[in-house]
This record gives structure tokens, C-alpha cells and sequence, in this order.
């Protein structure tokens, strides 16, 4: 009960959160074509610019509306946030579970990939960006949902992990799908690896990734469209149910 009242009290915050959400989704996914790529601006992104501008310590202006009880308040809601999410994700592995064994030392191969950002990513953080324990969430695998929630049940979002792996989120969310872009378009064009594997390649657990990839893809070789999507989702799905165990486990 006492935590009911408590957050009615906090009925103003609920409110921001209706309404940055909703504005996000009015305008939608906005495309800005880049030579041989793309950004897509996402609602992702709106919501957390208009939510930046509405903390008090950005824009004081709001403090009449949004004070520091809320600040305090917000923080672990977003890995309330993400349940709804890891809940689909969930429903989504269950009917592929036999794809997922079918593919087997191929799929949990693709998961080394994983490794790459300790291998590579984590020592440049620490010694050549100076990072401290934001270097372990900022170079957690690819920073998408399922490592963010990892990240805030192991460290939660207000440690500097959590720090971490939420500005290498924001980050991904905005370039990320234009990084994709120019490489599926740069290895289609150069006619060194088969456009399947480039599709397979596409499927990193990321939707917004996988769509700029693919979408680069099929513009490259038009002919093979619906195969490209095709694997592309595939891998995305099968990425989505071993990436995450990849990063509890290994």
C-alpha cells in the first residue's frame, strides 16, 4: 500500500513519461539519407533527448515540475521498463527453440563475436580512453536491450557500469544504424563475401541495426530481396535467444 501512495505521488513523472513517449511516437522514424547510407532517428531517441531537457540539473526551468524526488525516482523504473521487453523476447525463443538447436555449432560460433569488445574494445577503454569500471557496460557486447538488462540487474543504472552501458546505448541507437549501413553496402559492393552470409551477418539482436543492414543490402543486390530479409531475420532472432546467454554465461 505504502508503495502505491508512493508512487502517486510521483503521478507528475508518470505523466512526462506519457507524454515524451507520445510525442516520440507522433513523429516517428525519421530517415536521413547519407550517401551509401543512412541515419534513422528513431522515437528511441526523441524520448531521450526531451527527457534529458526536462531533468533539472539540464534545463533548471523544469524544476518547478520535475524535481530531484523524481530525478531519484526514475532511474530504477527503466529496468521496469524492460521487463515488458526480456518478457517478448522471451516468447519469441520459445517457438524457434528447435531452429536455435538445428543451427548449433554455427550459431553458438557467431556469438564469439561477443568477445570482440572484451578483447578489443575493453583495453582501449581502459588505457587508451582512461575509463574506469564504465569501460565493463560500455563495451558489454553491442549495448542493446538484453545487455542493458543484464548491466542494471547485475550493477543497476546508477553505478558507473550502468553509466556505461547506457551512453554506448544512446550512442548505438543514433549511429549505429548508419555504421551498418555503409558496411553492408562497402562488402556487398566489393563482391568478396556472398550476399547470405552479409544477411546473416545483419542479424546482431538489434531490429533498428538489422533493418539499416538489410536495407543497404537489397539495395546493393535487389535480385535476392526476400532471401536477404529472409536470413537476416532469422539470425536476428536465433542472436537475440544465444546473444543473451552468451553474456550471463561467458
Amino acid at each position: 500500500m505504502n508503495a502505491l501512495r508512493g508512487q502517486m505521488g510521483l503521478w507528475k513523472l508518470h505523466l512526462a513519461v506519457i507524454i515524451i513517449g507520445a510525442i516520440a511516437e507522433l513523429i516517428g522514424i525519421r530517415k536521413i539519407p547519407l550517401g551509401i547510407g543512412a541515419i534513422l532517428l528513431l522515437p528511441l531517441l526523441y524520448a531521450f533527448i526531451m527527457a534529458a531537457l526536462m531533468n533539472p540539473n539540464v534545463m533548471p526551468k523544469f524544476g518547478k515540475f520535475i524535481g530531484e524526488k523524481e530525478v531519484k525516482a526514475a532511474s530504477p523504473l527503466i529496468v521496469i521498463a524492460i521487463m515488458p521487453f526480456i518478457a517478448k523476447f522471451g516468447t519469441t525463443i520459445g517457438p524457434a527453440i528447435e531452429t536455435i538447436i538445428e543451427a548449433g555449432p554455427a550459431l553458438l560460433l557467431q556469438e564469439l563475436g561477443n568477445l570482440g569488445t572484451i578483447v578489443l574494445a575493453f583495453p582501449l577503454a581502459v588505457w587508451g580512453l582512461k575509463m574506469g569500471r564504465e569501460a565493463i557496460g560500455a563495451t558489454f557486447s553491442i549495448a542493446r536491450e538484453p545487455n542493458l538488462a543484464i548491466i542494471a540487474d547485475r550493477y543497476t543504472l546508477k553505478s558507473p557500469e550502468g553509466a556505461g552501458v547506457m551512453g554506448v546505448y544512446v550512442i548505438g541507437t543514433l549511429f549505429g544504424t548508419f555504421i551498418f549501413a555503409i558496411l553492408a553496402s562497402l562488402f556487398a559492393s566489393i563482391d568478396v563475401f556472398d550476399p547470405r552470409a552479409l544477411a546473416m551477418a545483419c542479424g546482431i539482436g538489434s531490429g533498428s541495426m538489422m533493418a539499416a543492414c538489410t536495407g543497404a543490402l537489397t539495395e546493393v543486390v535487389p535480385s535476392m530481396k526476400d532471401e536477404i530479409l529472409a536470413l537476416a531475420g532469422a539470425s536476428n532472432l536465433l542472436t537475440y535467444a544465444t546473444g543473451l546467454y552468451a553474456g550471463l554465461f561467458i
